[in-house]
């Protein structure tokens, strides 16, 4: 009799909301597509919107990761820990879902903090590729309209940066759901696009169904 393996499944989420949040929804579509293909299975969450990383952990382990062990301070410790322990979550997952909105422009204190920890870690570093062809979706939304061809194309700072890190430095096998138009319905002055932003919406439901399917399919060897 052959043992089945347990499956990981580990999803962040960057949204300062809980309730009422659209990256939220999306990761939602993905991880019970990622379930319904592994029933019973484990999905690891660190929600660093709400579980906020301490803002001056960077510092601490940057400083600390360059002090011999047996010299570190007590907060130089804890930060080397932590980083050690993100970098150990995405490193046991079998799969990665990541929901992390577009907030003023560029990338939010919270997902920015996140990464630059992970970067201090010498497993973390370019030559390493540490998440090579690991499945990775991450998901992804805009208040406004960014897209080619709008008065705001370019201003979005925090997707390229995911995909650097994610796609090109740690070698993922990324898939990117996006929504843009969210703010629809909340700010009047974005009204007359209603329509629009139905659609996208229901474009991304349908993406984060196809990326959930996929995250959830046996590995290609």
């Amino acid at each position: 009799m052959t043992e089945e393996t347990t499956m990981t499944l580990f999803r962040l989420d960057a949204s300062i909301r809980v309730e009422g949040s659209a990256s939220r929804e999306i990761a939602d579509i993905v991880e019970q597509e990622w379930l319904a293909a592994h029933p019973g299975d484990r999905v690891v969450r660190r929600h660093i919107g709400v579980d906020v990383l301490p803002a001056d952990a960077w510092g601490h382990a940057v400083s600390g990761s360059q002090t011999p062990e047996n010299a570190r301070t007590p907060e130089q410790k804890a930060a080397v820990a932590l980083a050690s322990a993100l970098v150990d979550e995405l490193l046991e997952a079998d799969a990665i879902l990541l929901a992390v909105p577009l907030y003023n422009y560029g990338v939010s204190q919270h997902i920015k903090t996140y990464f630059d920890l992970i970067l201090t870690d010498p497993r973390a570093t370019e030559a390493r590729r540490m998440l090579a062809g690991k499945p990775v979706v991450l998901a992804t939304v805009r208040g406004g309209a960014y897209g080619e061809g709008t008065p705001r194309h370019g201003w979005d700072h925090s997707t390229p940066y995911l995909r650097r890190v994610l796609g090109d430095i740690w070698a993922a096998d990324l898939t990117v759901v996006e929504r843009e138009f969210t703010l629809v319905g909340v700010v009047p002055d974005l009204e007359p696009f209603a329509d629009l932003a139905a659609e996208m919406h229901r474009g991304a439901l349908d993406a984060a169904r196809e990326a959930g399917r996929a995250l959830g399919a046996p590995a290609r060897v």
